[in-house]
């Protein structure tokens, strides 16, 4: 499995790539609590996600539950398409905004 990584962009945007599975997610979660804290819009582009299982999805909810908490919003742009099934099947591709 390839790690993911999450990279901030020249806009401010965040650049996701790589495999999320249950073995890469708990370092992209530690790693984006630290960099992203203090951001008002968060735009998380996920054209760089080559797979994703639901510990990706649980990913992306989590991110939304703290940007909530914080005040903060947050975007998901380029959802991949298995990720997307995945979502819709669960029922929260309207809470995670990805229709």
């Amino acid at each position: 499995m390839a790690d993911a990584q999450l990279v901030e962009n020249d806009d401010g945007s965040w650049l996701l790539q790589g495999e999320l599975g249950f073995a890469s997610v708990p370092s992209v979660l530690r790693h984006a609590g630290v960099n992203m804290l203090g951001k008002k819009q968060l735009t998380i582009d996920l054209r760089g996600v080559t797979r994703a299982d639901s510990a990706g999805l649980a990913l992306l909810v989590e991110w939304l539950r703290e940007s909530e908490i914080a005040g903060n919003s947050i975007e998901f742009v380029n959802i991949p398409v298995q990720l997307l099934s995945i979502a819709r099947v669960c029922g929260l591709d309207d809470i995670l905004s990805l229709n």
